[in-house]
């Protein structure tokens, strides 16, 4: 068999095995299986991210398995106050890690940094993080995404 061949039957057996997810797809009377993880909704439209005892840890409270990936921190400026940002770097999209010592969000993949404030302070990155509010209550920390 030859290669021109061989490679056109490879792309009629992708296209073939494709077919039923595509149809399934297309179906208005299936239902959605899979949803993403919702956290309860407290007042206010407040979701719990995690537990206030991870604000402790350096790197700070991350979840990722919201609707939203959240990134928590403690306000290095005012202990008291809590500051939550979408941790996606808007250079590539990596996930940045909270640097406690450099007070700043700091991206892995190409070293964009961001301050606590989520806005950019070195490059390559040029838009800040989405910011959320976030509180206390009782032992959790809740996120408002709206």
């Amino acid at each position: 068999m030859k290669r021109r061949n061989f490679m056109g039957w490879v792309g009629v057996g992708g296209v073939v095995s494709a077919l039923p997810a595509v149809l399934s797809a297309c179906n208005p009377n299936q239902t959605a299986t899979t949803q993403t993880p919702t956290a309860p909704t407290a007042a206010g439209g407040f979701q719990v991210v995690g537990p206030v005892a991870a604000l402790d840890q350096p790197s700070g409270l991350l979840n990722k398995d919201l609707a939203q990936p959240v990134l928590v921190i403690r306000d290095p400026a005012n202990a008291n106050t809590l500051v939550a940002v979408n941790p996606t770097c808007t250079h590539e999209g990596c996930t940045v890690d909270w640097k406690s010592d450099a007070k700043a969000f700091v991206c892995p993949c190409h070293e964009a940094k961001f301050g606590e404030t989520g806005a950019p302070v070195q490059g390559p990155a040029k838009k800040p993080l989405s910011t959320y509010t976030a509180k206390i209550e009782g032992d959790q920390v809740l996120v408002n995404f709206g």
